[in-house]
């Protein structure tokens, strides 16, 4: 870990054991506790606070900033929602026979949180934190669809659209006019555009005001099942996002997102 890191962490970590809430710390206290420098923290803590990590509550004091509860929200939000949805993943991979995926949004990319093996002698490599790009995947099209409109033009805009197969999106304006149907239609389709031995189905994850927070697919080799196949169990996979949505709160049918 580097020395500018450890101790912008150790300041952070200075700020939550001060006191009262909001009393927060000062400089020279910082300094003192860390052993280290004034001009030093004092560097560090214009960083932080650029970022929202710390803020300033009168001319002398610091406390912990917005980003950080942000974090620890979204943090939070992701482990209850795999929580609340694993017993979905496992009875729709039961109904189906194919592999389950629970992915969440993070810095431009689909993660997955989770994953049920298929029962099909055909294996697919996929892990638990892995990193797949958003404009080739079901998952990924899914959770940029579910953002906020100004969130998913940024998003959209800001993509390098790799290309993987000979289907994958490749520009913006295409991958645009992709989100506007999967919003349009509730889910998203992989035509073999990340992969192209496998094509996948995904359905979004909401949690109690609406927002999409994960999505929930179903992938299967070309081999075993083609994709007319695999839309066919289309209504399977919505019926277990939506039991995942209620199970986080989600009582509406439809959003305006």
């Amino acid at each position: 870990m580097s020395q500018s890191l450890e101790r912008g962490l150790a300041v952070l970590a200075q700020l939550a054991q001060s006191g009262r809430p909001g009393d927060g710390k000062t400089l020279d206290e910082l300094a003192a506790e860390l052993g280290v420098h004034k001009s030093t923290v004092s560097r560090l803590l214009r960083t932080l606070e650029a970022g929202h990590f710390v803020r300033r509550v009168n001319t002398r004091h610091y406390v912990l900033g917005s980003a950080l509860f942000e974090l620890a929200n979204q943090s939070l939000d992701e482990l209850d929602v795999r929580r609340v949805a694993q017993p979905v993943l496992v009875d729709l991979n039961r109904r189906t026979g194919h592999t389950v995926h629970l992915a969440s949004l993070e810095a431009h990319e689909a993660v997955c949180i989770d994953k049920v093996d298929g029962r099909h002698s055909v294996r697919m490599y996929s892990r638990i934190g892995r990193r797949a790009p958003v404009h080739c995947t079901a998952v990924g099209k899914v959770l940029v669809a579910g953002q906020p409109a100004e969130l998913r033009a940024a998003i959209a805009a800001e993509l390098s659209y790799s290309r993987k197969t000979g289907t994958t999106i490749t520009d913006a304006g295409a991958f645009a006019a992709e989100l506007s149907r999967v919003a349009e239609r509730g889910y998203a389709v992989d035509n073999a555009e990340h992969e192209d031995f496998i094509h996948c189905v995904a359905a979004p994850v909401r949690r109690g005001d609406g927002m999409v927070v994960a999505a929930i697919s179903l992938s299967v080799p070309g081999v075993l099942l083609d994709l007319d196949g695999l839309l066919a169990l289309v209504p399977e996979l919505l019926a277990a996002a939506e039991e995942a949505s209620a199970r986080s709160g989600w009582t509406e049918k439809k959003t305006n997102r």
